[in-house]
């Protein structure tokens, strides 16, 4: 993390709790619009607009004061994290645990750069899925993405 989404996670993270969010992530990124802070927050059952909205409001002024963009302009985001969010810690793994999951990688395995697939197990270096039956561990360092699978 930077300096700018370090000092806003420390700050954003003992409201989230008290609101019974999980504070997932920070960025600040230029964006189309400029550039943007946002925060992404999560629960069970998932967040929806009322979530975003108290957590927004209730950062927006302690924000200001903090100012960890010395008066650098940015439009302030709280998001949900989405369904379709990539796999990156830990906690999504567990999230997505014996569920279906489709791996990319940066380059091929035996013949193949993308596999579909229950996830079964993982750790900090590595995971499985079972692909109709066949097992198969990944490195999470090689692969480009890891997504839950949507059925629409």
């Amino acid at each position: 993390m930077s300096k700018v989404t370090d000092m806003v996670f420390e700050l954003a993270k003992p409201f989230a709790d008290e609101f019974g969010l999980e504070l997932v992530d920070v960025t600040y990124e230029k964006k189309h619009d400029g550039m943007n802070l946002t925060l992404i927050i999560d629960k069970d059952g998932g967040v929806d607009i009322n979530d975003c909205e108290k957590l927004h409001r209730a950062i927006d002024e302690p924000l200001d004061k903090l100012n960890p963009t010395s008066d650098s302009p940015y439009i302030l985001n709280v998001s949900s994290p989405g369904l379709d969010r990539p796999l990156t810690k830990t906690r999504d793994f567990e999230k997505n645990l014996n569920k279906i999951i489709i791996v990319k990688l940066y380059a091929p395995l035996d013949g193949k750069k993308q596999y579909t697939g229950t996830l079964l197990s993982y750790d900090d270096l590595q995971f499985t899925i079972d692909v109709s039956g066949e097992k198969i561990t990944f490195d999470r360092a090689k692969t480009a993405s890891v997504v839950p699978f949507i059925k629409f």
